[in-house]
Formats: C-alpha cells, structure tokens, sequence
C-alpha cells in the first residue's frame, strides 16, 4: 500500500499528515491547558462564596475535563473505528476549539447567575471528551500514514505537542499580561486567550478539511472488515483485552506519572513548595521545555533502529532511580534558605493518630476539621518538615516549633459540608498566623529570595526531568498503534492511554500532596511517581512485548 520503502524521503502527503495532525494537537492543548494557567480568575467570574470556595469548584471544573478523557476515547475511538479516522479527529478539533472559544465570551455569574457556571463546567465537559478522542485519532492517522521503520520518528511529532501546547498557553497568557495593567487583565483580559483559539482552530480546520483518510483504514474498509462494534471487541474479548490490560500497566501508566512529574509537578513544586514567585518559575520551566523538545523527535526516530520498549523502560528506570536526588538539588538551587531550615530547624506535631489522616481530596471539595489535620496541612503548605509524636487519644494536636508551642483546634463544618463555620475560620486565621509567625523566627523562609536561584542549574535539572518525559513519551505513540489489529486499533489504545494519563497522571499533584502532608517530608510524595514508573518497569520488561517489527497492515 502506502508504505513499501524504507529509504524514500518523506512525500508532500506525508509532511502534510504530520504538520496537520501535530498541529491541531498543539492546538487541543493549548485550549486545554488555557483554564487550568487561568484558573485563579476563572473563580472569581464564575463560582459564588468566598475566594478558597470559588477557587476548588474551579479546580473542580478542571478536573473533570480529565474524569471525562476516557468516556471520549470510548466515543471518539468507536466512531474512528467505525467510520475513519479522518472524519473523527476533525469532530474532536471542532468540538475542542469551539468550546474554548465560547468560554472566552461566557458572561460570568453576576450577568447570568447559576447558568454561567453550568455552562462553564458542560463546556469543560466537552473540551475533555474531544481531547479524549483527539490523542489517539491523531497518533493512529500518523502511524497508519507513516512508510515502514519509521513510524517512531513520524509519531514523535505528536508526542511533542502536548509539551508545545503547555509552552504557547504559557507565552500567549504572559504576553497577554504585559499588554496591559493586571486589573484590565483581571476585568476581561483573560478572555484573549481563549479568544484566539478561534484562529487557531480556523488554521486547523481548514488543512485537515483537505486530507486523506488513512491508507490501512481505506484499505480495511475496501474489504468489508471494519468492526460493526469495536468496544465489545478490545475490552470484551480476551486477547485484545489482555494486551489492553498490559498496555496500561506495562505502558502508559508509567509514562503518565513521568510525563506530569516533569512537566507539572516540577512548576507545582517550584511555586508551591520552594516559594519561587510565578513568573520567574514559568519562565525556568518553559527553557527546559524548549530545550528538551527536540530529544520527543530524537528518541521517536532511535525507537525505529533499537525498539520502543527499551527506551521507554530506561525512561521510567531513570525516573524512579532518580527523582529524590534530582528534587533535593532543585530545593539546594532554587531555595537554599529553605534547605538549611529543614535540616536545622525540625518541627514536632504531637496528636492523636486516629485524628491525623490521609488528606487524599481529588475533587477539591473536601475539608478535613480534625486539629491534627488542620496543623498539618498548614505545614505543609509552608513547606515545613515535621514528625508526628504520639499524644493521649481526643487529645488537640500542639505544635512544637523550637521552644514555642501552638494549640490548633477541632473545626466545625458548615451545613453544606464544603467549609469552616465562621468560628473555625477566625481560629484558623489566628493559627496560621501564630505558625507563620514561628516558622519564620525558626529561619523558614516565606518566599525563595531571587537573589539566591541558581538559575542555570535550575533549568539544567528541569532539563533531565523533561528528558525522561521525551524518553517515556516519544516513541509511546507508535508502540500503542503497533500493539493493536488496525479494526479496533483506535478504540483500543485510546482507552489505556487516557486512563493512564488522565488518572494515574492527572491525579499526580493531589496524591502527592496528600502523601507530603500525611508523612510530614516535602520529598515524601515522590513516591507516588516512583512506584508507579516501578510497576510499570517491572511489568513492561516482563510482559510487554517490542512492536517495532509489526507490520500494522496485516493486522486487520
């Protein structure tokens, strides 16, 4: 068919396929990753209540643009299955940057009341269930496109937009910023971004309007064996599900934690636990970024010579082997302050066990009233070390901070269970208050003095972090593609690789943060990724067999 050589340069059509794929999916990103940068603001417009509630439901909101990614892959994967990949993966864009574009002129909750957020969340909705099917439609129309041994080098140019399109969120918000004073930005500049997706998504539209259905889809199609019902056939019958079963655990699972480990956890890391002001975080994290792209391509083409498994195994091995060293040196860098307080400085919180849990809160929504928890959490989101001592049972937790001691208090919910009673939120103001106070006096700073980044080695150790996201990722692509019989290949893959992503991914920063606040170490939530990448190395060498030989056409 359309692949037979493999030393012919890249055709017209070819590039075309790439350009137009990787580039409706930088697209997709950005729209994406738009709400989450913006989210601050997006609060205040559209959720009532005071300034935390406002910001959870609209953490909320973001959230479920990830709980909804694997719902799109079953959608859009069946209908790529079923009706082209072409067709499929223009509906996504479309649903995709029409959504984002309407979020920028959705009136705001003074204007339209309780329909402004409704709207706002099935926006969200939608945004999350395009994204859902747009990975997997883009992956496998490139892949099926690509000539023979090289389908690693043509699928990378996918694996680098997610990155791309977190790198043109991030320059178009700080662009837009500058252009004018923070309260114009505040009143209706946000909206501008979300606005120019509207040419974004014209651009995308209009070159993939002219492409081609892909060669093994047409060519299955031809004969008469497409799937009539392509979800009962990956998840319901046996030797599709069990590669799909693997494909989470030995694959995309693994890769997921990496990805959002040096990507999103690392900027979380910056700003919230070693108190670098924003601007200059972003800024750290988007040089490692540029720097770090091109190697999606280098380790997408090194997977046609030497196999795709192998590079994503060392990726996840590195990664696990790794990350402790690498986040205590990026603490030594970016706020050396903050390193020698933790070592000189320790702090004992002595409670009850029972009242001190794992403040695990996926959704934003929840509160934890216990004195234990309410301590804790307030250490940890100073970025402060702590052992727990044991204390008698029902007893408030006190916190011991050099030769000071601080009560803390039991808090009283309010009726809708998402907040403190008015009481509780004057103690709990009082008690921060005292803990600050004391942490500072014990050397802990309140913010990373710029003076002392190390800037270059901050970005350099971004670098390595973002390197093991090209390793795990770019040659991921093609491997799902190999992995499955060209009938149910879309559906199949899509699944895994949102589950992975979405959720082992996408629920990284509140595991770790639960983690950090339950064991009273800041390097503690590491673990997470950790034994995630672990499990995957493990069960990846075990059981997950190398694609690169597979020939994609004769799958059906």
């Amino acid at each position: 068919m359309a692949t037979t050589s493999k030393s012919v340069g890249l055709t017209g059509e070819e590039k075309k396929v790439i350009f137009a794929s990787s580039l409706g999916t930088v697209f997709e990103w950005y729209d994406f990753y738009l709400y989450g940068s913006l989210a601050a603001v997006i609060a205040k417009k559209f959720f009532i209540g005071d300034p935390t509630t406002s910001f959870i439901f609209a953490l909320l909101a973001f959230a479920a643009g990830f709980i909804v990614r694997p719902l799109g892959a079953l959608v859009f994967g069946r209908l790529g299955d079923m009706i082209g990949r072409k067709y499929t993966f223009l509906v996504t864009i479309l649903i995709m940057g029409g959504s984002t574009f309407l979020v920028g002129l959705l009136p705001g909750y003074a204007d339209w009341g309780i329909a402004a957020p409704i709207i706002l969340v099935s926006l969200r909705l939608l945004q999350g269930l395009a994204l859902g099917g747009e990975y997997g439609g883009a992956a496998t129309y490139v892949a099926e496109h690509a000539p023979e041994g090289k389908r690693g080098a043509f699928t990378a140019w996918i694996q680098t937009t997610a990155t791309m399109g977190l790198f043109l969120s991030l320059l178009v918000i700080l662009a837009t910023r500058k252009s004018m004073t923070p309260a114009d930005f505040d009143d209706w500049g946000w909206r501008v971004p979300f606005l120019v997706s509207a040419l974004l998504l014209g651009i995308s539209v209009w070159i993939r309007m002219s492409m081609h259905e892909s060669p093994a889809f047409a060519r299955m199609k031809a004969e008469g064996k497409t799937s009539k019902a392509p979800i009962s056939e990956s998840f319901f019958v046996w030797k599709n599900a069990k590669i799909v079963i693997l494909s989470l655990i030995g694959l995309t699972m693994g890769q997921a934690v990496v990805w959002y480990t040096g990507q999103f956890y690392a900027l979380f890391y910056l700003t919230q636990t070693l108190k670098v002001d924003g601007e200059s975080a972003n800024l750290m994290v988007a040089a490692s970024l540029a720097l770090a792209t091109p190697f999606f391509l280098v380790f997408g083409s090194l997977s046609d010579k030497i196999g795709r498994k192998k590079i994503i195994m060392a990726g996840c091995l590195l990664a696990a082997l790794t990350y402790f060293p690498i986040f205590k040196s990026l603490t030594h860098y970016a706020n050396p302050a903050l390193e020698s307080a933790l070592a000189n400085s320790p702090v004992v919180v002595v409670a009850d066990p029972e009242a001190c849990h794992f403040q695990f809160n996926p959704t934003g929504t929840k509160k934890f009233p216990k004195s234990c928890d309410i301590a804790t959490g307030m250490l940890t989101a100073a970025t402060v070390n702590y052992t727990i001592q044991p204390a008698a049972p029902g007893s408030i937790a006190v916190v011991k901070i050099g030769a000071k001691e601080i009560t803390s208090f039991d808090a009283v919910m309010t009726p809708d269970g998402l907040n403190f009673d008015a009481d509780s939120k004057k103690k709990e103001a009082e008690l921060k208050k005292a803990i600050g106070g004391a942490i500072k006096e014990a050397g802990y700073p309140a913010k990373a003095d710029p003076a002392q980044v190390n800037t270059t080695m901050v970005v350099a150790l971004l670098f390595v972090l973002v390197l093991y996201v090209t390793m795990v990722y770019g040659p991921i692509a093609a491997m799902l593609v190999e992995m499955f019989p060209t009938r149910i290949r879309y559906t199949s893959m899509s699944l895994p690789y949102h589950i992975g992503n979405g959720w082992f991914g996408g629920l990284l920063p509140t595991i770790s943060f639960a983690l950090v606040a339950y064991k009273g170490d800041i390097y503690y939530g590491l673990w997470y990724p950790i034994v995630i990448a672990s499990i995957t190395f493990v069960i990846g060498m075990l059981f997950v067999k190398e694609t690169k030989d597979n020939d994609i056409y004769s799958r059906d």
